[in-house]
């Protein structure tokens, strides 16, 4: 039996708990302000017409392949993730906020991957352990000393924000995870807002939301800043196939780019030079943005039976004939056993405090935390190093004690590979669910863009924990996705 975890605190719609139904709609004493407008139109549909449009969603949704897969289901490859009609709605200044932390953040973790893959000063002066990075499966030896353009290694970076939901920090916003290797999900992003103006475009009129829809050209425009020495780069977007779980974006991101959508088998090196197979013959390719795993990236130099990449991309990369988005080896620096020096290289490298907070992080590797987080551990959240996908992980609160045994079994085993966190009861936001509309935990991962300049389009994927109770936002774990919304007026 799987313990529901309690639900208390941090609303996004209504002040002082969570929604409780229909009549907190009409109690602009309990509503926050930036959701009024909302929350005033929300009541006035019925429930027949909200019920239409949530049908209409799926369809479409279904019709346009909108789909990721789930590996080893017994039901299908394919489904589509729910997509919710209650926006996630940010005010203006409270926005700000969150994206100069966001720009901060990033900023500090492409200056570490320079560092440790150059002059190493964040490891000589003892503020990040040198085994941390040096033996972490994700540091790339390789990628020493390569020089990469304008010094950035990680052009696209999938921060997930948290929001605290009680005690001193309720309200407070906090990183949960850096995704820095091939993070995904920015093309739900851009059709959830395309289907909230298709479903509801009086909203869009009464509302003053930032538009998103241009993430496509400045995605564009950062992989061709990162092109080494050409005006006019040749960029593709390189997929492992259309079996990997994220096809539909790559597929999509292409698309919305007006670029190739390749795989390793279009493409080979000649003379250190990489091109792409077409039928009026060779042509060069200066940037690839690669949706593929380092391991694959090149047989040559990592996994030597791998079809997925290009034998000889690493000698490319070397010569300064092609820049490759995100560059190999940035899983170092999103990997959760160097997540708790973030702050620490903010120090370091910018000189500044930290405008976003990790959260309360315990490292299994050093013994005196070790034995709080087994003596604990019905009571945190722990989690492999290496894990992602809300796979590798225990929530404590909402485990059953045979589990609990299991996973201490395992981190005693190989405390390296794990740390621990408080279990954050993350705030929810009122959502339709199948017993009406509920309050359901949510999360966001905002799309940071790093070239000449950092850049994000306003919002970014607010992901729910669609079943009561559950903090596990992951739509391979039954998680959903609302449209985000900044709002361009406090």
């Amino acid at each position: 039996m799987v313990k529901a975890v309690p639900m208390k605190a941090f609303d996004e719609m209504v002040e002082g708990g969570l929604y409780r139904g229909a009549q907190e709609l009409g109690d602009p004493e309990r509503l926050r302000t930036h959701y009024g407008k909302f929350a005033a139109w929300l009541g006035r549909q019925p429930e027949q017409t909200i019920a239409a449009r949530r049908e209409e969603a799926e369809l479409l949704f279904r019709r346009v392949g909108i789909t990721f897969a789930v590996y080893g289901d017994s039901d299908g490859t394919e489904r589509t993730i729910p997509f919710d009609l209650i926006p996630r709605i940010f005010p203006a200044n409270e926005w700000t906020r969150l994206e100069r932390g966001l720009r901060q953040r990033v900023q500090a973790l492409n200056m570490f991957l320079h560092d440790v893959y150059h002059e190493q000063h964040i490891l000589k002066e003892g503020i990040v352990p040198a085994e941390q990075v040096l033996n972490n499966s994700q540091y790339r030896p390789e990628m020493k000393g390569i020089a990469v353009p304008l010094g950035i290694y990680a052009h696209i970076a999938g921060i997930d924000i948290v929001r605290a939901t009680h005690g001193p920090d309720v309200g407070k916003f906090f990183v949960l995870e850096d995704n820095l290797r091939v993070p995904s999900g920015v093309s739900y992003m851009l059709e959830n807002r395309k289907m909230m103006m298709r479903l509801f475009p009086e909203l869009f009129a009464s509302h003053r939301v930032a538009p998103v829809a241009h993430y496509p050209d400045l995605l564009l425009d950062t992989l061709r800043q990162s092109a080494p020495h050409t005006e006019r780069p040749n960029v593709v977007v390189l997929t492992p196939g259309m079996y990997n779980s994220a096809y539909f974006e790559h597929a999509f991101l292409a698309q919305q780019m007006g670029v190739e959508l390749v795989e390793g088998q279009d493409l080979f090196v000649k003379d250190d030079v990489l091109y792409m197979r077409t039928t009026q013959g060779p042509r060069r390719i200066d940037v690839i943005y690669r949706r593929v795993d380092d391991d694959f990236l090149d047989p040559e130099v990592f996994r030597e039976d791998s079809t997925l990449g290009a034998k000889g991309l690493m000698r490319a990369l070397r010569a300064g004939n092609v820049s490759i988005c995100n560059t190999i080896g940035t899983g170092v620096a999103d990997d959760k056993s160097i997540y708790p020096y973030v702050p620490e290289m903010i120090r370091f490298y910018l000189d500044e405090e930290p405008e976003l907070a990790n959260v309360p992080t315990f490292m299994c590797r050093k013994p005196d935390e070790l034995d709080y987080v087994i003596s604990n551990m019905a009571e945190l959240v722990v989690k492999e190093v290496h894990g992602a996908g809300g796979y590798g992980m225990l929530v404590g609160p909402a485990s059953t004690r045979a589990e609990i045994d299991d996973f201490r079994t395992r981190v005693l085993a190989n405390p390296t590979n794990y740390i621990a966190q408080p279990t954050l009861s993350l705030s929810t936001c009122p959502t339709y669910v199948e017993s009406g509309v509920a309050p359901r935990h949510i999360d966001l991962r905002p799309f940071v863009l790093s070239g000449r300049q950092v850049r994000l389009a306003p919002g970014g994927l607010t992901r729910v924990a669609l079943k009561e109770g559950s903090l596990v936002v992951n739509s391979s774990q039954g998680g959903g996705t609302k449209d985000t919304w900044v709002l361009e007026e406090n």
